[in-house]
């Protein structure tokens, strides 16, 4: 018998469809139907970045979509396509072609889209690049490395009319959908304040010493936008996410999903201020990034009159000590969200979401996801591809750069050491010449995310 706290998924059906979508696209439509007319109706992918995500999860879950082929495969470390051609062996699943140079990648015309799961600072510039090539792209989080970079990548998707997809893939959970429904409906009364939080343990990277590159490693290609400097094997594999160069710490890394989902479920845009600070602590070795980071937003009323602000509050650090809102200390559970509101508040953790309503706390309607969710999202993007309509996202390309640019903020306040204030209309910083040259950055010949797309 199911409870009569459990939000029944009929229930939601019709609009938790607006609520996946997102309440703020400015997307239009590129025509009516289905405009797909590729070779025999299949939809040829091509995954860039194959070492950790991009083989745990996009390799693995494209080929069991229907009519989807993954065609290529590309990466600058050839050291690992022996391995990721034979499981498409083992697979039963046809053989795809090698590139090291994305940019070969795209000059393949049987390829359809591209799925990116490089290091975050390659991220835009393979997303524009594959918009100039008439190709559509999946883009892992953060698709930007820096506000700049995010604004071009929307500008490339329109001028191009390509699908671009941000790989928030909770947006794809039919459970969340239905827990921002619950909220836009008015479930917990007035909801002002979200907390987002990331308390994974991290362990030292330690010191590496720089050393010759690697047989089979394309480094040149690797470092691309970024600055010339000598190989080290803590800021190549995954380890880059802890270095300013290429990644943006935790709060980019898991960070980025709670905060989408907090500013999804505030249905808020971009803030007018910020307040980051944090450190590296503990282990004296080669991280550049924070382990440790608080960072407070204050938005404007999304209604646009009043004075009634709200307020998305997001937490890395390494230890789970406390209970709070059905969160405790057993490790399943130290990643989600809170929504506070003045009738209840509702956690989110895990794929399921809880509320309790009231003063006493008393249980609420609650949902659970039982699906693949990285498998749903990816179909999204073959769905959006399909009907050439990008209305149908769910983690479109200007819900992507909102919650991206959270990230740049935060640590961009971090940095600088103090809060700041931010113009979400012009989306520079205030009177602050200092942190408006942190909005961009130095890029590396040929490199060079455009200004022009």
């Amino acid at each position: 018998m199911k409870s009569k706290n459990t939000i029944s998924r009929r229930s939601f059906i019709n609009s938790s469809a607006k609520a996946a979508a997102g309440t703020i696209t400015g997307l239009s439509l590129w025509g009516t139907g289905s405009s797909w007319a590729g070779a025999n109706n299949r939809v040829r992918v091509a995954v860039v970045g194959i070492h950790g995500h991009g083989f745990g999860s996009h390799i693995r879950n494209y080929p069991s979509l229907p009519d989807v082929e993954v065609a290529a495969l590309c990466d600058v470390d050839q050291n690992l396509f022996p391995e990721r051609l034979k499981w498409f062996e083992r697979n039963n699943k046809p053989v795809p072609k090698t590139y090291v140079d994305i940019r070969k990648l795209l000059e393949d015309k049987n390829i359809d889209a591209i799925s990116v799961a490089t290091p975050n600072h390659w991220h835009s510039l393979a997303g524009i690049w594959a918009c100039q090539a008439g190709k559509h792209a999946h883009i892992e989080k953060p698709f930007s490395h820096n506000v700049f970079e995010g604004q071009k990548l929307i500008e490339a998707a329109k001028k191009y009319k390509r699908i671009v997809h941000h790989g928030t893939e909770s947006r794809s959970s039919e459970a969340y959908q239905q827990a921002v429904e619950f909220i836009r409906k008015g479930g917990l009364g007035e909801v002002y304040m979200a907390k987002g939080m990331c308390y994974k343990w991290r362990n030292t990277i330690k010191h590496t010493p720089e050393g010759p590159v690697p047989p089979g490693v394309h480094y040149d290609t690797w470092l691309g936008p970024a600055p010339k400097r000598p190989f080290s094997r803590n800021r190549f594999h995954y380890n880059w996410h802890w270095h300013w160069d290429y990644g943006n710490g935790d709060i980019g890394n898991q960070g980025i999903h709670e905060m989408d989902k907090a500013r999804w479920g505030l249905g808020v845009t971009l803030p007018t201020k910020v307040m980051s600070m944090g450190a590296h602590f503990m282990f004296d070795d080669d991280q550049e990034t924070a382990n440790t980071q608080i960072a407070v937003f204050e938005f404007p009323n999304p209604k646009g009159r009043g004075d009634k602000k709200k307020i998305l509050q997001f937490e890395v650090r390494h230890w789970m000590t406390n209970y709070e809102g059905g969160f405790s200390a057993p490790p399943s559970n130290n990643v989600g969200n809170i929504f506070y509101g003045s009738e209840g508040y509702m956690v989110m953790y895990s794929e399921q979401w809880k509320t309790y309503m009231g003063k006493n706390r008393e249980p609420g309607p609650s949902g659970k996801e039982t699906k693949n969710v990285d498998r749903m999202h990816y179909q999204n993007f073959i769905d959006a591809i399909r009907a050439g309509d990008p209305s149908i996202l769910r983690g479109n390309v200007e819900d992507g750069h909102y919650s991206c640019t959270l990230v740049h903020l935060a640590n961009t306040s971090l940095r600088l050491g103090r809060s700041l204030n931010f113009d979400p209309k012009t989306q520079r910083y205030v009177d602050d010449t200092e942190a408006n040259k942190m909005l961009t950055r130095n890029y590396r010949k040929p490199f060079v995310v455009p200004k022009n797309v």
